[in-house]
């Protein structure tokens, strides 16, 4: 089987699927399985497969095979083969032998043969293909054996499952092999084939799209040595980060490896900026997670190993902050074959960066501006003909900027005739300069709690996960279900594939600028201080009043970095309040009354007592938590907490008994390495989140057969926890990455018994 990537093709007019005739592959929990009999490979060359899947984020199931009992494969295995995208089936000299095995191979034929688009990718190890084809040799051997267990039915699937797939182009490993080349080849096959599924969320409202992605990949696909970037330049709200995505998406399977870095402008703007880009472009080249604070040593990793790939990097709202060299290098190492997109508003950031090609996008034309405009207005391509002539003054007020006519359209949505002629009255007294004075018409028309939502999310949670802002919201009573269903119908934001808020930066920008109309003047009389300088500001000069509702604030580079309770005793509005890199002193427990989020990270020291009864997140990471604490004597008994994070600190040995936490749904303890006992833990039955990773000092947990509702186990690198005990009980178990120490045999030999109440099967288990 070929291993390397199809040649890049340069017809602009080739569509993806000619380019690429790999079928779309379904979406699941496990992206790989692998089937293979456990005591021929399990400790050599499936673990050295697994492990190399696992390093790259592949996520892959990997059966034990020797603990299965009974004559039938789990369902929880046959969900596992039914959902994941490739099987992997490792033939050995013994593979027939297993009956678990040959259930498993029908299975995965099963799929196969139903199901469009899963993949089987057979290996033949030290076997010949002929032997799994015709059944001869130790295969001829074990149907004997088979023939007086099982019925005439049953082996003549089975046979006919091994002809079916010892017919397919594999991998034949045998003396003359070299391993590591092998599995090198498959890593990149299977990478290859997985990547057609992973495409970049665009839009389902996409219109006139295709000629301006068809004049990119022409520049894209042009063969100029020294030519390896393409520019796409034009005004906020255009689309131009749609036009990526929806290239990236046609492109991607075609370089070895890729990324797509949104919002350069912003990360460059932040602290640490070009520290958090340059990682954030290694961690995706390099399938590491690993964060790299030494600026020498990310300087190596992009020469001496991203560069060595074939890439592609998308590099998305790029402004006159961002220098190529500066983060990448000189463009001369990279490989000829690797090709960089930019966006930009600024034509003349491409000119710096001496973009040799570039490509300009412009507004909408009339039909297609008609054509979007409906689609958001009537679900429908194109206005009812009473709405015509209206429609068309509205696509005239919005000059062709898609993002205009996406919000203003669902503004419109299900409303009467009088509402659209006073909007368009009301569109046409703002001049056509001012796009964000036009969005701002439909912030106008929500209601109280929808604006309260719809700013928090502008000027604090973009790309922060829903859950924990919406148990805040609903805390406060602001309805977020119906306010968040709201927003995303105005298309005002969006909830991405991870659950995380989105919001076109325009709208953002919208959402901070009516915050900032509150008082110009004084950050303290706002509802929401998220500028450091500002919170900064507000602090030192003591005007901070009730007003604020929500404070971010980083005092790494402040000429002060210490909080007392006297610069925030004012301050009695808080709901969230976030603080980095400070010091909070003194006794706090008349202090921030109304507090529902608190986050402190890399905190020196911490209030010695604080009222936390309205608290519905608990974030607290590097900070000096000790078991005496005070403030556990507020959080023990409270019931409304949701989420409960104790992260990297590392004079905490005891948590107090958290059984009174009866809402809580997420608890992180991760990198405490003093802690030795959770109290409560057991009787926790909202809980379905437990990450306790680096917990080294940790040896026993409780039973945990209380916690019904658990999904999600991480108890990677606790090399003193030697045994988990209630958890066969579960109906749904993740267990992340435990180590070999841990004694895990009793968990799995309970998820084979109890098979029929596992629905999410374990993974990552001995790796």
């Amino acid at each position: 089987m070929s291993s390397s990537p199809e040649t890049f093709s340069l017809d602009p007019s080739s569509s993806s699927s000619s380019n690429n005739p790999r079928p779309p592959l379904p979406i699941s929990e496990y992206e790989v399985f692998l089937s293979f009999r456990g005591p021929d490979v399990r400790q050599t060359f499936a673990d050295h497969l697994y492990s190399c899947f696992a390093r790259s984020k592949i996520r892959t199931f990997r059966d034990e095979e020797e603990l299965r009992k009974g004559e039938v494969i789990a369902p929880s295995l046959v969900r596992a083969i039914k959902e994941s995208k490739i099987h992997i089936p490792i033939f050995t000299e013994n593979y027939a032998a297993s009956k678990w095995c040959l259930q498993e191979l029908a299975q995965m034929v099963r799929c196969w043969k139903e199901r469009k688009g899963h993949i089987i990718l057979p290996i033949f190890y030290f076997v010949d293909p002929r032997d799994v084809r015709h059944q001869i040799g130790p295969y001829w051997e074990a149907f004997e054996q088979h023939s007086l267990k099982h019925d005439l039915e049953t082996t003549r699937e089975w046979r006919e499952s091994l002809q079916e797939v010892g017919k397919m182009k594999g991998w034949h490993i045998t003396k003359s092999s070299g391993e590591g080349a092998m599995i090198d080849q498959i890593f990149t096959e299977v990478e290859l084939r997985l990547r057609t599924s992973h495409t970049l969320l665009v839009t389902d409202q996409l219109v006139g799209v295709n000629f301006h992605v068809q004049e990119v990949m022409r520049l894209l696909t042009q063969e100029f040595a020294d030519e390896r970037m393409v520019g796409i330049y034009g005004m906020g709200g255009l689309g131009k980060t749609t036009i990526a995505k929806a290239v990236y998406n046609k492109v991607n399977m075609h370089f070895d490896r890729c990324c797509f870095i949104e919002n350069i402008r912003q990360i460059l703007s932040e602290n640490g900026g070009v520290e958090i880009l340059q990682n954030k472009i290694i961690s995706s080249i390099l399938k590491n997670d690993r964060e790299i604070k030494d600026t020498g040593d990310r300087i190596h990793q992009i020469k001496n190993r991203v560069c060595k790939h074939k890439i592609l990097i998308v590099l998305d709202d790029v402004d006159g902050m961002f220098q190529f060299e500066e983060i990448l290098g000189n463009i001369g190492n990279f490989s000829s074959e690797s090709r960089f997109i930019v966006t930009t508003r600024d034509r003349r950031v491409l000119e710096f960066l001496q973009v040799y090609k570039s490509y300009e996008l412009k507004e909408m034309s009339r039909d297609h501006s008609l054509q979007l405009f409906s689609k958001h207005a009537f679900r429908m391509d194109y206005p009812p003909e009473d709405y015509v002539n209206l429609s068309d003054e509205f696509v005239q007020v919005a000059a062709g900027l898609p993002l205009a006519l996406k919000v203003i359209g669902s503004l419109l949505f299900q409303t009467n005739l009088i509402f659209w002629e006073q909007k368009l009255a009301e569109l046409k007294e703002i001049p056509a300069a001012k796009v964000q004075e036009r969005l701002k018409i439909s912030f106008n028309e929500l209601t109280y709690n929808e604006k309260q939502i719809f700013l928090d999310i502008a000027c604090f949670f973009v790309g922060v996960n829903k859950e924990s802002p919406i148990f805040m919201w609903s805390d406060c009573d602001f309805y977020p279900g119906s306010a968040i269903r709201t927003l995303v119908l105005r298309s005002l934001i969006r909830i991405n594939e991870k659950d995380e808020f989105w919001m076109h930066d325009h709208i953002r920008d919208l959402g901070r600028a009516i915050v900032r109309e509150e008082n110009f003047r004084n950050p303290g009389k706002r509802s929401r201080v998220w500028s450091n300088k500002d919170a900064l500001n507000m602090l030192e000069s003591g005007e901070g009043t009730d007003c604020v509702e929500v404070l971010r604030v980083d005092m790494e580079d402040a000429d002060y970095d210490e909080l007392t309770e006297m610069d925030l005793e004012q301050l009695t509005g808080l709901r969230y309040l976030e603080v980095r890199c400070g010091s909070l002193t003194g006794d706090f427990t008349e202090v921030l009354p109304n507090i529902r989020w608190l986050r402190l990270h890399d905190c020196d020291s911490i209030p010695t007592d604080m009222d936390l009864e309205k608290l519905i997140v608990l974030d607290m990471k590097d900070c000096p938590v000790k078991d005496s604490w005070r403030s556990w004597n507020s959080i023990k008994g409270l019931e409304s907490l949701h989420t409960l994070e104790i992260v990297v600190c590392k004079s905490i040995r005891k948590l107090p008994d958290l059984s009174g936490l009866r809402e809580l749904e997420w608890l992180c303890l991760d990198g405490c390495t003093q802690l030795t006992e959770v109290p409560g833990l057991g009787r926790l039955e909202s809980l379905e989140y437990l990450s306790m990773a680096g917990c080294s000092s940790i040896k026993r947990l409780p039973d945990l057969s209380g916690l019904n509702n658990l999904t999600t186990l991480n108890v990677r690198k606790c090399p003193k926890l030697k045994e988990l005990k209630g958890l066969e009980r579960l109906e749904m178990l993740q267990v992340v990455e435990t180590d070999k120490r841990l004694k895990v045999r009793h968990l799995l030999r309970s998820v084979a018994r109890y098979g029929k109440r596992i629905t999410r099967s374990v993974r990552g288990v001995l790796n």
